[in-house]
């Protein structure tokens, strides 16, 4: 596990995958940049490869982690993302094993390692309790709770399941940080799953498909760390003015 990254609950995720890049990416970053100092909330973004550098110029406050690399070393590799150049071009951290870009337990475990010794951050997403039993002694810094069947559905995870995955992390390495994906699709349901016991989720869909992508993300930051201030008996100023609904 990369002990520099800093990162702290409640946080969130947001992926744009290959629906956002360049200037439009760029806008939607300063919004979310905004809204995670406003609310106090650290949020992983992860952009293209190609728009790492710009999110890291342009934001202060918000984690531009890489959508995925490989674990080969400097040399040949022609089309292979190099850690090293992940690193250089201003990520702090990868996410691995998307559903949509799976990888076996060995590259994981290879790209893991790799991360740890360029000084990334690794946030692995997994599908089933018996997958996270296995990730979770590779000591990856996150893990995605995120059953695969309800990925862009606009259903979430039961909290049985909820509940489970954080258990079973936390019993196996309790450095780690579990992050409930998947079927995210509004403030409702971000204050439910946190409700729940979870210390962070994330959406895709639920933002880059909303009417109004911006209110939205602040929406679901607002009710991310209402949640959280209400579990942990802290004062709530149940204010929601200054939205950010605009480009910037």
């Amino acid at each position: 596990m990369y002990k520099g990254l800093r990162i702290s609950a409640p946080f969130f995720e947001i992926g744009p995958k290959a629906y956002l890049y360049g200037e439009k990416m760029l806008s939607l970053a300063k919004v979310i940049d905004k809204v995670a100092m406003k609310y106090d909330v650290d949020i992983i973004v992860t952009p293209q490869y190609t728009d790492i550098s710009m999110l890291a110029l342009n934001t202060q406050r918000i984690l531009v982690f890489a959508q995925h690399m490989d674990y080969l070393p400097i040399g040949r590799g022609l089309g292979s993302v190099l850690p090293e150049a992940v690193k250089a071009a201003g990520a702090v951290g990868v996410m691995l094993n998307h559903a949509e870009k799976p990888l076996t337990m060995d590259e994981i475990r290879k790209t893991i390692e790799r991360a740890d010794e360029v000084g990334l951050g690794t946030i692995v997403c997994c599908d089933t309790i018996e997958q996270m039993k296995q990730i979770a002694k590779m000591a990856p810094n996150l893990i995605v709770a995120e059953p695969t069947e309800l990925i862009g559905t606009g259903q979430i995870s039961d909290i049985s399941y909820v509940k489970e995955s954080i258990d079973t992390v936390r019993n196996i390495n309790p450095d780690i940080m579990v992050l409930q994906g998947a079927g995210i699709k509004n403030g409702n349901d971000v204050y439910n799953v946190i409700k729940a016991g979870a210390l962070a989720t994330g959406s895709t869909s639920g933002i880059i498909k909303a009417k109004d992508p911006y209110s939205m993300v602040e929406e679901m930051i607002y009710y991310l760390r209402k949640a959280w201030d209400e579990i942990n008996n802290k004062d709530y100023q149940e204010d929601k003015n200054d939205c950010l609904h605009r480009k910037n």
